[in-house]
């Protein structure tokens, strides 16, 4: 029988209040050994993370892996770029999509699957302009309110 681990979900709850997401993907990362342990502890933060192409590779910046408190003298740094890993035939797709103005790649959520492996959800994303903000606030408002006359 095995035991059942912590579900460890990290998200960045700005991302989708400044954007609107046109596509999603799952990627895989690739984490050095003191960067997963800090992802398990729940020590990583999202919220200026973004995506760049590189030589046709996928990278993640911005992403902030704390110093896991027990590495030594192999701890990693807390803000470097790290590599996705996604089909080449997804690359290529966003890549394409990505040269369009106004688009952008954002993460968005750091999860870690069953399998104890750290993913990554990106978004291609468009900015929202102020107005499509408003309304999305209004909407989250109305909603509460809905909520809160059901309750009584």
């Amino acid at each position: 029988m095995q035991s059942e681990r912590p579900k460890i979900e990290i998200k960045n709850k700005k991302a989708s209040f400044e954007y609107e997401f046109l596509e999603r993907y799952t990627a895989g990362i690739k984490l050095t050994g003191t960067e997963i342990k800090s992802i398990r502890a729940g020590k990583a933060n999202l919220v200026d993370a973004y995506c760049y192409f590189t030589n046709g590779e996928l990278y993640v910046k911005g992403m902030n892996v704390a110093e896991y408190e027990w590495g030594s003298y192999s701890n990693h740094e807390p803000y470097r770029d790290r590599k996705l890993l996604l089909r080449n035939k997804e690359l290529t797709k966003l890549f394409r999509k990505s040269q369009e103005k106004g688009l952008t790649i954002i993460a968005y959520r750091l999860f870690v699957n069953e399998k104890g492996l750290a993913k990554l959800d990106i978004a291609l994303a468009k900015g929202k302009k102020q107005y499509d903000k408003r309304q999305d606030l209004k909407k989250k408002d109305a909603k509460r309110e809905i909520d809160k006359m059901m309750k009584v």
